[in-house]
């Protein structure tokens, strides 16, 4: 697990484009329990490609869903990502955790293309479980005003922005802790939210190969807004499945199809792209969250195009929630929209 900050109970909070999703779990015996969950839509151009353009609009969100929910724990997990996080794995010639702590600022200045006095860095030594000549190094980078953008959106809400994760490790977490994989398997978790998708290629539970791309959600809305002449808010309900009246089928699924294959175009050259790099690697199965996992007929495209299985990742697929209360009607909604905000409330739990 990776962040920038310490470990406590925290409310896992996903900034998200087109809303911020509040998570807050808690130990039920050996097993994890939500306590609260809280969903809030924001409109659009109010976070942009990861940016938070409006800071109170957000605040005034944020501040809203924790008094509504009556959550009352102030620290908060967050997470970023886009063209401002770096996630790179280093080679490095064996040395103590000490010395890499020496080296990490000189390896990370050839590595990363902003001013390194311009970014935050954390990094962690990979345990591939395979003894070899170099040490496998994962360092993250991300700039400094892309972290004080949301920490400061954050505490205007009167919160405390103890942690900083990046979505595609949020969604590592929410993965291995609900599935367990076992060390051989090699898994590509999707995280396609409304402007970004967030791909992380992870063998066991050893991330190979990271990647964020500026496609998502937006853009089905956008067309079809487009193509068939319509308001944001029929484009919205027209890309999960759900018909309306006037608009058939023979206009609908095309546009929808034209984006999908957009995106899954993105998704083959990153497996491209990966499978030239990691020599004897192979993705086995694809599990695929965020709010547009859902998206009419996404998952059946990616299956048939990439020819692997393809499953929507589940985030409660091992802890309770109230199935019959306000928190079963949220999770039942839409469960892989909250897959990075429970990534970010496991974090209250780092010896799990």
């Amino acid at each position: 697990m990776f962040g920038f900050g310490g470990s406590k109970q925290v409310v896992g909070l996903d900034i998200g484009s087109s809303a911020v999703k509040a998570v807050e779990l808690k130990r039920s015996g050996k097993e994890l329990e939500v306590v609260k969950l809280g969903v809030e839509p924001l409109a659009p151009e109010i976070v942009v490609d990861g940016a938070i353009v409006d800071t109170g609009q957000v605040s005034n969100t944020i501040a809203r869903i924790f008094a509504d929910k009556k959550i009352r724990t102030k620290n908060v997990a967050t997470a970023v990502s886009g063209h401002s996080v770096i996630v790179k794995k280093l080679s490095l010639q064996p040395m103590t955790e000490d010395e890499l702590e020496g080296a990490i600022q000189m390896e990370a200045a050839q590595h990363i293309p902003f001013d390194i006095g311009e970014v935050n860095l954390d990094y962690q030594i990979l345990d591939t479980g395979v003894e070899g000549p170099t040490m496998d190094v994962l360092l993250v980078a991300v700039k400094k005003d892309k972290i004080l953008n949301y920490t400061n959106v954050v505490t205007l809400a009167g919160k405390t922005p103890t942690i900083v994760d990046i979505d595609a490790f949020a969604l590592q977490n929410v993965y291995e802790y609900n599935y367990d994989p076992p060390a051989d398997l090699t898994v590509a978790l999707l995280n396609l939210g409304a402007s970004v998708m967030n791909i992380n290629i992870v063998k066991g539970r050893v991330p190979l190969f990271t990647r964020d791309v500026s496609v998502g959600g937006n853009q089905y809305t956008d067309t079809l807004q487009k193509e068939l002449d319509l308001g944001f808010e029929e484009a919205e309900t027209l890309k999960t499945g759900v018909t309306l009246p006037g608009i058939s089928d023979e206009a609908r699924l095309p546009v929808l199809k034209s984006v999908s294959e957009i995106i899954v175009l993105e998704i083959q050259r990153t497996f491209d792209f990966f499978r030239a790099t990691a020599t004897g690697e192979h993705i086995r199965k694809i599990y695929v969250a965020g709010g547009s996992a859902r998206v009419y007929g996404l998952t059946e495209l990616l299956q048939q195009e990439l020819g692997l299985p393809v499953e929507q990742l589940d985030p409660f697929h091992r802890i309770k929630f109230d199935a019959g209360g306000p928190v079963g009607e949220i999770v039942s909604s839409n469960p892989p929209r909250l897959a990075v905000a429970v990534g970010l409330a496991l974090r209250s739990f780092e010896d799990l």
